[in-house]
C-alpha cells in the first residue's frame, strides 16, 4: 500500500517514523524542502514532494496533517486515486468533516482520525514513532463511511502504537476535546502568564509546577485556530472550570475545612478513576 503523509511537522513527522518498517510504501509533502531531504535521508520516506500533484494520484492512503485552515484547500487543489482512503488529524473535526466528504468523488472515501498525542515543540526535528506508543486514537466517522474504512484505519493505527481507539461523532469528539485537550491547554497558559514575576521562578519549581506548565509552550498559529473552531464547547467547559475554581476559592476565604477536604477527595476518587481506565 502506498501511503502519503500531507505536512511532515511534529505529528506528520512522526507518522512517517511510526510507519517505518510496517512494510508500507511511504512518502511526503511539506512546504520545507530541508524537512523532506531529512526525512528521505532517514530514511523513513521513499520521496518527498512539495505538493501533491504527482504522488497523491498514486496514493492508496492520505494521511493529512496540516492546520485546520489548510485541508479543504489541499482537498480541492488534488485529484485522488480511485478507491482510495483520506483521513487526517485535526484537533476539531464537526465543523468540516461532512464539508470535505462532500467535496469528493463517491470513490474516494475521507473518515476523520486524531492521534492524542504530540510534542509542546513543533517542527519535524521534534517528531518521534514513541509518541504514538500507549496513546489514545479517536475516529470520527461521518455517515458515508464504509466498515471496511473504518477497520483499515484501525489496524493502522494499531500497527503505529496506539493502545486505545475509540469511533465516535464529530460532535461527540469535539465536546470531550474540549475537555481533555483545549482547556488542559487554556489552564496552562493562564498558569503561566499569571507569573507576577517578582521572583525568577525556574528556581523555586518543582514537578507539579513544570507538568502543569508544559503545554504553555504552545503553537500560537495551530492552537488559536482549534479554540476558535471549537469555541462553544470551549467557552462552556471554561464556565464549568470557573465554577469549580470558585469552590475552592471560597472554601479557603472562609476557612471551610470540611468543604476544602470533600473537594480534594472527590478529585482523588476521580483520578484513581482515570488510571483505572487506562490499565
Amino acid at each position: 500500500m502506498i501511503i502519503t503523509v500531507v505536512g511532515l511537522g511534529v505529528v506528520g513527522g512522526s507518522y512517517v517514523k511510526a510507519l517505518h518498517g510496517l512494510g508500507y510504501d511511504v512518502y511526503g509533502i511539506d512546504t520545507n524542502i530541508q524537512t523532506l531531504n531529512k526525512a528521505k535521508e532517514e530514511g523513513y520516506i521513499l520521496e518527498g514532494y512539495r505538493d501533491g500533484k504527482e504522488i497523491i494520484p498514486k496514493s492508496d492512503l492520505t494521511i493529512i496533517s496540516l492546520y485546520p485552515s489548510l485541508i479543504e484547500a489541499f482537498i480541492e487543489e488534488n485529484q485522488f486515486k480511485p478507491g482510495s482512503l483520506i483521513t487526517d488529524a485535526v484537533g476539531v473535526k464537526s465543523y468540516f468533516v461532512e464539508k470535505i466528504a462532500a467535496k469528493l468523488p463517491d470513490n474516494v472515501e475521507f473518515l476523520s482520525g486524531h492521534p492524542m498525542a504530540g510534542r509542546e515543540k513543533k517542527g519535524y526535528q521534534y517528531s518521534s514513532s514513541d509518541v504514538f506508543k500507549g496513546a489514545n486514537y479517536i475516529i470520527t466517522p461521518h455517515a458515508g463511511n464504509s466498515k471496511e474504512a473504518i477497520l483499515i484505519l484501525e489496524k493502522l493505527v494499531r500497527q503505529m502504537g496506539f493502545k486505545n481507539i475509540k469511533v465516535v461523532s464529530p460532535q461527540q469528539h469535539d465536546e470531550i476535546i474540549a475537555f481533555t485537550s483545549q482547556l488542559p491547554h487554556v489552564l496552562a497558559v493562564a498558569l503561566i502568564n499569571s507569573d507576577q514575576q517578582k521572583f525568577d521562578t525556574g528556581k523555586f519549581i518543582g514537578d507539579s509546577y513544570r507538568d502543569l506548565t508544559r503545554i504553555a509552550n504552545i503553537n500560537e498559529d495551530l492552537w488559536s485556530e482549534l479554540f476558535f473552531k471549537n469555541k462553544e464547547n470551549l467557552l462552556n467547559c471554561i464556565n464549568h472550570f470557573e465554577d469549580e475554581l470558585m469552590k475552592l476559592k471560597r472554601a479557603i476565604l472562609e476557612e471551610d475545612e470540611k468543604m476544602i477536604k470533600e473537594l480534594f477527595i472527590q478529585s482523588s476518587v476521580r483520578r484513581e478513576h482515570l488510571e483505572k481506565k487506562d490499565d
